[in-house]
């Protein structure tokens, strides 16, 4: 806790969206609720979007292409100011992070929905906020930082074995700026370190324009926890219990739920205590994720400070009661947090499975294409979070996540069960998705006895193909779709649904088009 202390406050009447798809969305229906007109930015692309939609007015940033739209800072900022926004709300991905936008929306005279720019950038860097939470008292996985390679872009050999051997193999060579397992190799041992680190530098500064690594050891079976933190420009700091993340593939979270099945009460009040001690250590604001990695002897080291909201809040919200972006709003005007940390309190268990227009059949694949039919789940306990309808088109400019399916039941095996059932009556055609692979996650019995680490879908999965059964299925739902047309598969997909049992109830697992 700090003794920061804030008592201005400013209305925020009109919030401009910095952002796209299922999050711009999410923010706009929040602000209608609190009666805050939105203002939408889009792409070309996007002009027809959901969001845009939504909004009561809109701004086209330019093509496509992010870099000429979505992320152009100046154009962004000007389009708040025409429309006489009070605040940008950033939601995530994109400028997101970035404290050069988030400082030059508060020199334009706009409240930036966030996180200081001076937080973003201590945390952005990995190694500075390695060292902030050491300082802190918080505990972070051994590691080791790496020498600058000579004018010729050649490393010290001597030097960064000296390092790897300090920190002990396996380990991790990472990216100090950026994420998503962009710039990060394992090494086994020393004979591949040099290339290793090589290779990750080449790769981080492609990404991320910085190509800065440093070394972390590796965790053989570990789990990802994160906590939900949340701060106030009063100097309160609360976290809203932690979220299990461990089933990712190629580092990418895919089902994530709240609470972890492993965590045992003392256990998750140390872990909330380090996360708290570690928003105060700078002064947070708003809301924000502290990740751990928690190893099988129940040991566990800070891995990074996520400055924004996360695409897996709806998780947290189903779980705890709470709306995080209402909250991200009223701290940003400058109230004080409406709770204290007692006041915060689980109830049952939430589950949230990210839909992707993908095909795992075919190495996970983006899978292009309009949107022919969507169909998505309803009933007790369900929540969609999408920015797509019926007649959009998935395109290669952007994430293929066309939504976010959330489930909240009694307690972890309801809200399996539940997640199951909504999985298979989510139904879309026009494009593959993973949702029969989603399934096929939630079957592997090691799943349901809560056995998880972020190797799961390599030791449980790898290889995994759709059933063949079901590929034939689809073939006769596609020739049926193609012979009816769009319009009547779509009327078929929705009055047939629960007289007929056959493709209509897995139609939600394939595409249209091009099955093979």
């Amino acid at each position: 806790m700090t003794s920061k202390k804030k008592t201005e406050t400013r209305t925020i009447g009109r919030v401009l969206v910095a952002n796209r798809g299922e999050i711009a969305v999410r923010v706009i229906r929040a602000c209608r609720e609190m009666g805050i007109a939105t203002v939408a930015v889009c792409s070309d692309a996007d002009r027809g979007a959901l969001h845009v939609e939504m909004a009561d007015a809109h701004e086209v940033l330019g093509p496509a292409e992010p870099a000429a739209s979505y992320l152009r800072t100046g154009a962004i900022i000007d389009a708040a100011l025409r429309h006489e926004a009070d605040a940008i709300h950033p939601g995530y991905g994109f400028l997101a992070e970035n404290a050069d936008f988030a400082r030059a929306v508060g020199e334009a005279g706009l409240i930036f929905i966030g996180p200081s720019p001076e937080v973003m950038t201590s945390m952005g860097e990995k190694t500075a906020a390695r060292a902030i939470m050491e300082k802190a008292g918080v505990p972070v996985v051994p590691g080791a930082l790496l020498p600058e390679p000579d004018a010729d872009g050649l490393w010290p050999e001597a030097e960064v074995l000296a390092a790897g051997r300090e920190v002990g193999f396996p380990l991790l060579v990472k990216a100090a700026f950026g994420g998503g397992g962009k710039g990060m190799r394992l090494v086994e041992d020393e004979h591949d370190l040099v290339a290793a680190c090589e290779g990750a530098a080449r790769e981080a500064e492609k990404a991320f324009g910085n190509g800065t690594v440093y070394l972390e050891h590796y965790l053989q079976r570990p789990r990802h926890i994160e906590f939900q933190i949340f701060g106030d420009s009063h100097g309160h700091q609360v976290h809203m219990f932690e979220r299990e993340c461990s089933i990712q593939r190629r580092h990418q979270k895919i089902i994530e739920e709240c609470p972890s099945a492993v965590l045992t009460p003392e256990l998750r009040e140390r872990m909330g205590a380090a996360a708290v001690a570690a928003a105060a250590a700078v002064d947070y604001e708003g809301a924000g994720t502290v990740e751990f990695l928690l190893d099988e002897d129940g040991s566990f080291y800070f891995l990074e400070m996520n400055t924004r909201l996360q695409v897996e809040h709806p998780v947290t919200e189903l779980a705890t009661g709470l709306d995080l972006v209402r909250a991200q709003i009223r701290v940003a005007e400058g109230h004080r947090l409406p709770w204290r940390q007692e006041d915060i309190r689980l109830q049952g268990h939430a589950i949230e499975c990210r839909i992707y227009a993908e095909d795992p059949a075919h190495g996970f694949m983006p899978s292009l294409g309009v949107l022919g039919v969507v169909r998505e789940p309803a009933g007790p306990g369900v929540r969609i979070d999408s920015g797509v309808r019926q007649g959009d088109e998935v395109s290669m400019h952007y994430d293929p996540m066309i939504a976010k399916l959330s489930v909240h039941g009694p307690d972890r095996s309801a809200a399996i069960e539940r997640a199951c059932r909504a999985l298979k009556d989510y139904a879309v055609l026009g494009v593959t998705t993973n949702t029969e692979y989603l399934l096929a996650i939630l079957d592997v019995p090691a799943f349901a006895a809560g056995d998880l680490h972020t190797g799961f879908l390599g030791e449980h999965l790898d290889g995994w193909l759709p059933d063949a059964s079901d590929r034939e299925l689809a073939l006769a739902v596609a020739a049926v779709a193609d012979h009816l047309q769009v319009p009547a598969a779509a009327a078929g997909a929705g009055e047939a649904a629960g007289h007929l049992a056959g493709p209509w109830h897995t139609v939600g697992r394939f595409r249209l088009r091009g099955l093979d």
